[in-house]
């Protein structure tokens, strides 16, 4: 395990700047955010990131948290309380380590947040990026690097998915589970879907045919849209932060929950690494993934506040679990709940970590 410095080359930094400040801004096919990113609003954010944004400072922000590098993974190790099993905290897409940091300064227990494989700092796992490959990449720095025997995990989107498995593949040292996105069960044979089940199903087919365009892309030519992401930093934050402004509860106003440093930081941390393209890699091996096993671990669920997951009923965490402990409902908190209310998971992931023990 080697201690891991995040340095950004300031030949990188100036080649960021010169291509920031010669963008080629796009002619608006619609008002606003309705045909995707606001070209308007982009050409706010870009300049702000060449000329205002202070990277160095972010840099340091996030030295000032302990990091490393293991077997190839990447992660921020908090030692607070080795008397009390740690916690996982997994991020998803498009988003990294540093959605969980706000999370992980209210914990009073060890906090282990990694970088997905082919994130940022991460290097890619052998074989299929499949959740399951996550999960046991993960279970391996966990216990074989850190040496913990026992672990709490917490995540959503892919992170959660993830730490699905490490539940389901590894119930005797993983203690507990806390998801903001309820568990899918492996299917509905068990007994007829609910009427509330019904509607929930419908609406993200509704979402889908919307909203999946960056997922096709991405599952079926990710290297071509990479291309293009990997040599136009301004390509970059029109893809992104189109997905942070959607999926977060922020009424369609980006900066209510995301500042102009935080996203800058996102999107260097993003270009610095060249990873774009490796991040898609689990959209691409998404087929290769089998289905899951019913989670036996105790399970929290603190369900985020999204279309179309605010309709996300708790029997169909019950058909994929079967030890749900906590089951709650905020009404506020979208995509990225962690980042956006950390206090409120904070509130429930410590509760829930001290009831089971």
């Amino acid at each position: 395990m080697d201690p891991f410095t995040i340095s950004v080359a300031d030949d990188v930094l100036d080649d960021l700047r010169s291509r920031l400040t010669r963008t080629r801004f796009t002619t608006p096919s619609a008002p606003g955010w309705t045909a995707g990113t606001d070209p308007a609003y982009l050409r706010e954010l870009v300049a702000y990131w060449a000329n205002d944004f202070d990277w160095r400072a972010a840099e340091a922000r996030l030295n000032a948290y302990p990091q490393f590098r293991a077997r190839g993974q990447h992660f921020v190790h908090l030692r607070r309380d080795a008397s009390r099993p740690p916690v996982l905290l997994a991020h998803g897409w498009p988003s990294s380590f540093l959605e969980m940091l706000p999370l992980a300064d209210l914990l009073d227990v060890d906090v282990v947040i990694p970088s997905l494989p082919g994130f940022l700092y991460s290097d890619l796992v052998d074989g299929p990026l499949t959740r399951a490959a996550i999960a046991e990449a993960f279970h391996t720095f966990m216990t074989d690097t850190l040496g913990y025997e026992r672990y709490f995990a917490f995540g959503g989107d892919i992170g959660g998915a993830a730490s699905g498995w490490l539940a389901t593949m590894y119930p005797n040292e993983v203690a507990g589970l806390h998801v903001i996105h309820g568990p899918f069960p492996a299917d509905f044979d068990a007994s007829p879907i609910t009427a509330a089940e019904q509607a929930f199903l419908d609406a993200e087919e509704q979402r889908d045919e919307w909203d999946s365009g960056y997922s096709w892309i991405m599952s079926t030519r990710p290297d071509t849209i990479a291309a293009a992401l990997a040599d136009s930093p301004a390509g970059l934050a029109a893809w992104i932060i189109d997905k942070y402004r959607d999926w977060s509860d922020c009424g369609g106003d980006l900066e209510r929950r995301f500042d102009r440093d935080t996203l800058c930081t996102i999107l260097t941390l993003y270009w610095a690494t060249e990873s774009i393209g490796t991040s898609f890699r689990q959209y691409l091996d998404y087929p290769q993934n089998a289905p899951r096993p019913t989670i036996p671990v105790p399970v929290a669920v603190t369900r985020s506040h999204e279309p179309p997951l605010d309709l996300f009923p708790r029997s169909i965490a019950d058909r994929a679990a079967s030890d749900i402990r906590q089951y709650s409902t905020p009404g506020r908190g979208g995509h990225f709940l962690a980042f956006e209310e950390p206090q409120l998971i904070a509130d429930e992931l410590s509760a829930f970590m001290r009831s089971v023990g």
